[in-house]
């Protein structure tokens, strides 16, 4: 039976709502694409074409991980609401659409801050 990604982001919703600290996810390649997962159950997913990988790659780096390159890999971590949140949008979104790409930017940069990737310069 073929996953349902309007189910998956069901799902995912309301995963998101649920105030929570750090939520342990797993992001799987297999050879339909990438799906996100939350205890085994999908949380959202890409496909196997162009736009798919991208939205892969976008999700990754909202996440903090590196994207599994064999179909069968996959990489776990931990991240906070925000950052699921921003993951689960990257990989919704039309990126053939410029406005989507602008979306897409904010996206990532907000997940990284929220990671706490960027260091704050102290001026003294």
């Amino acid at each position: 039976m073929a996953l349902s990604r309007t189910k998956a982001l069901d799902y995912a919703e309301r995963l998101i709502n649920r105030p929570r600290g750090e939520t342990p996810v797993t992001l799987r390649r297999n050879k339909n694409g990438y799906t996100l997962l939350y205890n085994r159950r999908a949380l959202t997913k890409t496909h196997a074409s162009g736009v798919g990988a991208l939205q892969a790659q976008a999700m990754a780096f909202a996440l903090g991980v590196e994207l599994p390159e064999e179909v069968g890999g996959e990489v776990s971590t931990k991240v906070g609401s925000g950052v699921l949140y921003r993951a689960i949008g990257a990989s919704s979104l039309d990126l053939r659409r410029p406005e989507a790409q602008v979306v897409l930017e904010q996206l990532l940069a907000t997940a990284a801050l929220q990671r706490g990737a960027f260091r704050t310069l102290e001026i003294g």
